[in-house]
């Protein structure tokens, strides 16, 4: 994706969407057995035999009837997972979604065109903004490039979820809205709401049909910013998306209430292109350390981001960016594409405008004022304590490593992303001696509407490799060995996972068939194996390659006692962001990613040595 084209006249983004193929159901039996596989290097050989007597009963019995069932979804459906994912992973949740769901990452101009600089966060601004409309109308005219693998088209209905959209909260189960149309489908909502000091504000960024200018824009955001600045601070609504799902819920229910015109502003939030976020702080950052940033990309002020909506874009004031995104109606590779093409649009133009400074009259931006009373102003001081306590407890790094990257890896031909995430089971391995149970993210988008897959890189072969390494007897060739065994079985498993031949999908499938017919949650789900390998959404890394680009995310970690590794891989060096729980003893952020480099250096000398 480094060199993607990003504008296509030849096909329309969305004319490949109804000849995907279905997103398939993979055998019973090859899931079982892979399954098995998958908690091998967690068990015991007793527990070995007790899981694969368990599994072989589910295989035999009741998982013959729920796989029935299952294909029985799947002949109505084009993809049988879709409505179940985004109920079971995402609204159905009822912890805060801001922390535990949402992902947020650094902007990378800092690499080039806009260094931290103090009083250019408003210039600077108008033009990102003016860049990211220009994206918003590729994807109306449906303009912007399909995404292929070879000549393979990806699905592209994620692109549909960046603009114009948002979750809303709900007692049992929230509901995403979305209001984005083509132009070939109708009117689309061309208003931005910005944030500033707990305040909230509204502009068309249309004028007689035409995008606002940056000098326009800027004008517009120096009105809320100057407004801001010599006013007191607003009440902070945007707080209350921070809260538990359902509190949240009964929060806005009561907001309602009060007022009709509450209603109308919440529809102006969620039906919004997306939110601009104006912050005071200066998470001073580098090309090697981009720790601040992404701390505050994902801890920032709640006040001023609306936790529910698809995309937060942060401007802070020393002119730096992120952003902060809603994980449900989207994955990040969606933020990926647009966010990259953001960062070669700004490249290529150096950071400046050239055009007309010319400011038409426009009507100025609207103020968006709940009215609010005692309770209101009490739920919101609840959400930022709460929110306070438990951002104050997430730990993030975000360090280059920067003695080589994918170059080096290439050439020793090898897979750059394998490379890392055995690098991260071997770190694991080092620090906590056991094996970790590792989620990494396979995209399915090659079918309708396909979203992701588990890919486990915590294999047997994995486990062997760490342990080889870790072995002062061991010699160079048989670290060899043991590697490309280790990566040869992960490149195997990716790609069957991105095939749509994964089993993580397909057992939480078996698993809600079970849910809704009323019958007995099968043994296999209680099975303490289950978990301890991960299933169940316990597993003890959760990492991601954000891909081959200048743009990198992070999350927080799945579980208590686990991580959150996000990564980017360029030709000179590798980005990584790390988070962990400080309440942890276990674990530190910090700490696993010096001991990632030692595995990294470790990995090349075999490699190397090896060759000779």
């Amino acid at each position: 994706m480094d060199n993607q084209m990003f504008e296509s006249t030849a096909e329309r983004t969305f004319q490949y969407q109804q000849s995907l193929p279905p997103l398939p159901v993979p055998s019973l039996e090859g899931s079982l057995s892979k399954y098995l596989d998958a908690v091998k290097p967690f068990a015991t050989e007793a527990e070995f035999r007790s899981t694969s007597a368990i599994v072989k009963r589910f295989g035999e019995g009741i998982g013959q009837r729920l796989h029935q069932k299952l294909l029985q979804r799947a002949k109505n459906r084009r993809n049988w997972l879709e409505d179940w994912w985004l109920d079971s992973a995402y609204l159905e949740l009822r912890m805060p979604s801001q922390l535990n769901v949402n992902f947020g990452g650094p902007a990378p101009y800092i690499e080039h065109c806009w260094p931290p600089c103090e009083g250019v966060q408003l210039e600077r601004t108008s033009l990102n903004l003016w860049q990211t409309l220009q994206y918003w109308e590729l994807i109306r005219t449906e303009k912007l490039a399909v995404h292929k693998a070879g000549n393979m088209p990806f699905d592209m209905h994620q692109f549909r979820m960046l603009f114009c959209t948002c979750k809303v909260p709900g007692i049992t189960k929230d509901s995403i809205l979305n209001y984005f149309k083509t132009e070939s489908e109708g009117p689309c909502p061309s208003h931005v709401v910005v944030m500033c000091r707990g305040r909230m504000f509204s502009f068309d960024v249309l004028c007689d049909g035409h995008i606002l200018t940056p000098p326009e824009l800027l004008r517009q955001l120096t009105y809320i910013k100057e407004s801001c600045d010599r006013e007191p601070e607003g009440v902070g609504v945007a707080a209350l998306t921070t809260e538990e799902r359902t509190r949240w819920a009964k929060a806005r229910e009561h907001l309602i209430s009060i007022d009709p015109l509450n209603k109308t502003i919440l529809e102006t939030i969620q039906s919004s292109l997306f939110v601009i976020s104006l912050d005071n702080s200066k998470p001073y950052s580098t090309p090697d350390n981009y720790t601040a940033l992404t701390l505050l990309a994902l801890t920032g002020d709640p006040t001023i981001r609306w936790g529910d909506k698809s995309y937060n874009s942060i401007s802070f004031a020393d002119g730096t960016f992120a952003s902060n995104c809603d994980h449900a109606p989207y994955d990040a590779m969606v933020l990926v594409s647009f966010c990259y093409y953001l960062d070669q649009k700004l490249k290529a133009c150096a950071g400046k405008w050239k055009g007309s400074e010319v400011v038409r009259d426009l009507p100025l931006p609207e103020e968006l004022v709940f009215t609010v009373d005692d309770k209101v102003r009490r739920n919101i001081a609840l959400a930022k304590e709460q929110y306070r306590k438990t951002t104050q407890d997430l730990q993030v790094v975000c360090y280059a490593f920067t003695s080589f990257g994918k170059a080096a890896i290439k050439k020793r031909k090898l897979h750059p992303d394998t490379f890392v995430q055995l690098a991260m089971q071997l770190t694991y391995y080092r620090l906590h001696a056991k094996p970790g149970s590792c989620y990494e993210t396979a995209t399915t988008r090659r079918f309708y509407h396909g979203r992701t897959e588990t890919m486990r890189p915590c294999t047997v072969e994995a486990q062997q490799w760490c342990k080889t390494m870790l072995n002062p007897t061991a010699s160079t060739e048989e670290k060899r060995q043991a590697l490309l065994a280790a990566f040869n079985k992960h490149n195997k498993l990716m790609d069957e996972a991105q095939k749509g031949k994964g089993f993580d999908r397909h057992l939480l499938g078996l698993y809600l068939i079970a849910k809704e017919e009323g019958l007995p949650i099968p043994e296999l789900y209680s099975d303490p194996l289950y978990a301890k390998s991960g299933g169940g959404g316990n597993f003890v890394i959760s990492s991601s390659l954000v891909g081959y680009t200048t743009v990198l995310g992070a999350v927080a970690p799945m579980v208590h006692h686990g991580y959150g590794f996000f990564y980017r891989i360029r030709d000179d060096r590798i980005v990584a962001s790390c988070t962990t729980w400080k309440s942890c003893p276990e674990t530190n952020a910090e700490t696993f990613f010096h001991s990632l480099c030692t595995s990294f250096h470790d990995m090349m000398t075999v490699t190397t040595l090896s060759q000779l």
